[in-house]
């Protein structure tokens, strides 16, 4: 059964998954972006392709390790992708951006489809019916927001991100929390109110590795998937690799 593996290098982790067929089997976060991390899990799991998608500098040995290895494919603006990109600068879109679109298109086609993902950054990704991805918007996530608090103040600490927060805070952290963390769900659902007023009835994807922290506190019904950036990479692997 083919192999494709799936590299995800984002600005605060690098991930990898293994699809075998279709079947997602397995996801690792790799120590860090360095061509001998790749190398071993090449060594391990043997893929017989791979896509990179990646916001970061990687070493150039990666690339050339993997079209070596394996038939092998780098995720960019000039990629074959089962949607259109009517924006001023195509070239501009982010690796991951276009992988969540291609998701989007692949599983809920011919659809309104809104997908926030939430890393280091929060990205709104809205593609039509017509399969056109007119952009969206990009605020910070939710580690951006505690750490800017503690850097740019004199005596807020550098607090780790929960999911049981309480609407008004009793000391400093929970109140923290409550801002943080709150404020990020009141800004998901309103956007996503915004959109409904413009567009009508769409379906909305909430994904990346912020969702536990986030969903129990949405009003708006959503479908959260964690893996939804893997899944959007392996159609577009099958789209340009044979």
């Amino acid at each position: 059964m083919l192999r494709t593996l799936c590299l995800d290098f984002g600005n605060s982790r690098q991930k990898a998954a293994l699809f075998e067929g279709e079947d997602l089997k397995e996801i690792r976060v790799l120590e860090d972006a360095r061509t001998d991390s790749v190398d071993s899990l090449l060594n391990q799991w043997k893929p017989d392709r791979s896509i990179l998608s990646s916001v970061i500098d990687h070493e150039v040995a990666l690339i050339d390790l993997l079209s070596t290895r394996t038939q092998f494919h780098q995720l960019n603006h000039q990629t074959r992708i089962n949607f259109t990109t009517p924006v001023g600068k195509p070239e501009s879109i982010g690796a991951d951006r276009l992988a969540l679109c291609a998701a989007a298109v692949h599983f809920f086609p011919r659809r309104n489809n809104l997908i926030i993902a939430l890393g280091t950054c929060i990205t709104y990704n809205f593609i039509n019916t017509e399969h056109s991805f007119l952009g969206g918007g990009i605020s910070a996530g939710l580690s951006m927001r505690l750490k800017a608090m503690h850097h740019q103040t004199a005596l807020l600490p550098l607090i780790e991100p929960k999911a049981d927060v309480p609407l008004v805070g009793y000391d400093t952290e929970t109140n923290m929390l409550s801002g943080s963390v709150l404020g990020m769900a009141k800004e998901i659902d309103g956007f996503i109110d915004l959109y409904r007023e413009r567009y009508g009835n769409f379906n909305a994807v909430l994904t990346g590795g912020d969702i536990p922290y986030l969903v129990s506190h949405l009003k708006n019904e959503i479908f959260a998937d964690p893996d939804f950036l893997f899944k959007g990479l392996y159609a577009i692997a099958t789209h340009n690799l044979h």
